[in-house]
């Protein structure tokens, strides 16, 4: 039997709380002062751990920067690619980010959201029809302790705002002991090759793992999403992302397949014994398929993830390219889940203790009652992905880290750790 531990091991987008820190902090919270700057001997800690990570076998490589007020003040790679090609980290190196992918999907669908082309209170069945027909799955549990599965109509229709942000019902089956996601897992919904489209209808012969707006429920939300934005915008995922993003940023190393044979060479892999995402499915960006997966399916270099993190520092902006107006950022960023939303949290809400979310983002609202408490600032906006990329955003400090490696395994370790030494190397 899996423990509960493991089972939140192998969710996608998982951070785990941090444990406390000793620098210091604003009265009453666990805030730096604002105009904290960084201790180049402190920041040397970081050089040491990932040194030790990779000299002792536990990951392949990684590359860390962080930047503040436009500048970089960390900026190093470790180990390799590769352990067999033993072929050198770069900024051109390219990592599967997983569910990093849903934060560029959600910015391209907020751009759409602000250009008019879709709304977040429109039904989805207005694109997706199949989806007025939808079920929530409810278990019940007999006297003999066998649980079923009854399937009630929805309270309200699912909406794109429902999508955005994880409250959807939607879930993943590669988590969790749920009779819903065992259909999910029964449905062998990854089996073929298929595009948004055909897994979109694949997704609407499920039950909901819950009401409409119930509980924040990870899964396959984001790819609903890009169906949407697909149909709204008659076009392929991709092509609305070069269009709204990528292109404007210069991201020119991001997207879902890498069939060029030279850029194949570039490609980062975890060590040989931790080679297994655990996300119910094979990830590789060499094969060609059609299916875009909006939640899980892009890589990137640090040289793009670079430009997308800075574009989410300014506020949606980047080198005069206006992204999202202030307006549209503010909304993403704000907490859409609090108390007085009707959203439930669960042991599965994995942006953790502080932590509300917006529209596609972790949103850090309080972060003197996180248990244990992390290091960060009010504001942060946060994610990573079952690879072990991870970002953070500190509009407070002007400063933001990205973290790109291939480790499964050791993912949240690495990330917890790393995110206490760039806290800890902030000096007012």
């Amino acid at each position: 039997m899996i423990s509960q531990s493991a089972l939140r091991a192998f969710a996608c987008g998982v951070l785990v709380s941090l444990g406390a820190m000793s620098f210091a902090r604003a009265e009453g919270t666990y805030e730096i002062p604002a105009g904290a700057h960084f201790n180049p001997e402190k920041l040397a800690r970081i050089s040491e751990f990932f040194n030790n990570e990779v000299a002792t076998g536990k990951i392949a490589g990684a590359t860390v920067l962080i930047k503040q007020h436009g500048k970089p003040v960390f900026r190093e790679a470790f180990g390799v690619q590769d352990v067999a090609t033993k072929a050198p980290i770069t900024d051109k190196t390219i990592f599967r980010l997983f569910s990093m992918t849903k934060a560029i999907t959600s910015v391209v669908a907020m751009k759409m959201v602000e250009d008019g082309t879709i709304k977040l209170d429109d039904p989805v069945s207005k694109y997706i029809p199949s989806f007025a027909n939808l079920k929530v799955g409810v278990e019940k549990k007999a006297d003999d302790g066998t649980k079923s599965l009854e399937l009630v109509p929805l309270s309200r229709p699912m909406t794109v705002h429902d999508l955005m942000t994880h409250t959807s019902g939607v879930t993943y089956g590669f988590y969790g002991d749920s009779l819903v996601r065992k259909a999910y897992r029964d449905a062998k919904i990854y089996d073929g090759d298929f595009d948004l489209a055909e897994f979109a209808e694949r997704i609407a012969k499920l039950p909901l793992h819950n009401q409409p707006g119930a509980l924040w429920q990870y899964g396959h939300s984001t790819d609903i999403l890009a169906r949407v934005m697909e149909i709204a915008a008659g076009k392929p995922l991709l092509d609305i992302e070069r269009e709204k993003l990528l292109g404007p940023l210069g991201m020119v190393d991001t997207g879902f397949l890498v069939t060029d044979p030279e850029k194949q060479k570039l490609l980062a892999q975890p060590v040989p014994n931790d080679s297994d995402f655990r996300v119910g499915r094979i990830n590789d960006p060499t094969v060609l398929k059609k299916w875009q997966s909006a939640s899980g399916g892009m890589v990137s270099t640090m040289a793009d993830y670079e430009r997308f993190a800075q574009m989410l520092l300014n506020g949606g902006s980047l080198d005069g390219k206006t992204i999202l107006s202030p307006e549209t950022f503010k909304l993403m960023v704000t907490d859409q889940i609090g108390p007085k939303s009707g959203v439930d949290r669960d042991y599965f809400y994995f942006p953790g203790d502080g932590f509300g979310f917006g529209l596609g983002l972790a949103v850090r609202t309080d972060p003197g009652n996180a248990k244990p408490p992390p290091p960060g600032d009010l504001g942060e906006l946060k994610w990573d992905g079952a690879s072990g990329c991870y970002f953070v955003i500190d509009p407070k400090q002007d400063m933001f880290f990205v973290l790109l490696e291939q480790t499964p395994t050791e993912r949240q370790r690495v990330q917890r750790t790393l995110k206490q030494l760039v806290y800890e190397a902030m000096e007012k």
